[in-house]
């Protein structure tokens, strides 16, 4: 298969159109409820089948954490209230080694690390404008899918894709967004579930749908989210959140975070997983503020009968423009308003 460097290909709503009736559409589908089923019941600890690749993959993420660790915020250090310049710094490394760093997952294909590495750089956001999003968090899912594409994981590893090299991206994107006060990109913060992340609670969700001794309203019960944050993506999302909201109110989903307290009034997990999905397809993958920023190689292939993207994109930033879910004002991260609030007065953050 001839490889080359993945490119922008969607551009007008016609172009989202045919986006979701391709394979590529399909096979991500497809893939993110096969790994959500798989973990049905499942605690983050639950033992699984690590095989060298993963165990690969886990070790490359350790690695991406100890390269933030080479990048420390020296600039404006608590004084800022939008994301640290040394982001950038630890941006370039990344993509400076990339190659190398995936070189051991592509052994057998060598020529493929021109896609993955594409998929990979953009999974920690935006060096430009310092921000992180369910775009970015596609990025990493669409690097996954890659890697099963290649036969590199396979879906007898759904399991340890999930609960522990997923498990492991998210714990090393919160160190780079509590570090480096990533923005939440676009201007709602990922449609209201939080600043930055929609997958773990997908697969949050599905984990609990078996659940019956706890509904989804305990995520308002701060000892049942203490008990299960450990255990439960979801759980551990809205205790991430209960920590990084400020101002009046901060005590509350229904101030900060009002599509979750809706969703708490869901009476089963199991409708709440379902929910979950449902909206993954129609607020990440068929948005075009979104999708107009996903690359397609010879891996992950556009739809057919695209507009021609000369006539498309946007001169300056390689696409069109809707206004406050793309390129708009930028939102001050989370972290520096929790750190101005523990320095200043109260700044309400929202």
């Amino acid at each position: 298969m001839p490889y080359f460097k993945p490119i922008k290909r969607i551009f007008t709503e016609s172009d989202l159109e045919q986006w979701k009736h391709c394979e590529t559409y399909s096979y991500m589908v497809d893939t993110i409820e096969t790994l959500a089923s798989s973990v049905e019941g499942k605690e983050l600890g639950s033992p699984t089948n690590i095989t060298p690749s993963a165990q690969t993959l886990l070790d490359i993420l350790e690695t991406i954490s100890e390269i933030v660790d080479k990048h420390p915020v020296v600039q404006d250090k608590g004084s800022s209230r939008f994301g640290k310049v040394e982001f950038r710094d630890f941006y370039d490394d990344i993509e400076a080694n990339s190659e190398k760093l995936l070189a051991p997952l592509a052994t057998n294909n060598e020529q493929s690390l021109i896609e993955i590495t594409t998929y990979f750089n953009n999974s920690w956001g935006d060096r430009t404008r310092i921000d992180y999003g369910s775009g970015h968090e596609l990025n990493f899912l669409a690097f996954l899918l890659c890697l099963l594409k290649l036969k590199v994981l396979t879906l007898d590893d759904s399991q340890t894709i999930v609960l522990k090299i997923f498990s492991k991206y998210l714990q090393v994107m919160r160190k780079i967004q509590k570090l480096y006060w990533l923005e939440p990109a676009g201007s709602h913060g990922v449609w209201g579930l939080d600043d930055y992340h929609f997958l773990p609670f997908l697969f949050g969700a599905a984990q609990l749908s078996p659940m019956t001794r706890s509904r989804p309203s305990s995520i308002h019960n701060k000892d049942i989210v203490d008990m299960y944050k450990d255990k439960y993506f979801y759980y551990q999302c809205i205790d991430f959140i209960n920590q990084v909201k400020t101002g009046p109110g901060s005590g509350s989903l229904r101030w900060h975070s009002p599509m979750l307290d809706d969703i708490s009034g869901v009476r089963k997990w199991s409708k709440v997983s379902e929910g979950m999905q449902k909206m993954y397809k129609a607020e990440v993958l068929g948005k075009l503020p979104i999708i107009q920023h996903f690359y397609f190689g010879s891996i992950l292939k556009a739809p057919e009968n695209l507009s021609d993207p000369s006539e498309s994109a946007d001169s300056e930033h390689g696409h069109q423009h809707t206004w406050g879910d793309c390129c708009g004002i930028a939102i001050p991260s989370p972290f520096a308003a929790k750190e101005m609030q523990q320095h200043t007065k109260t700044i309400p953050f929202d």
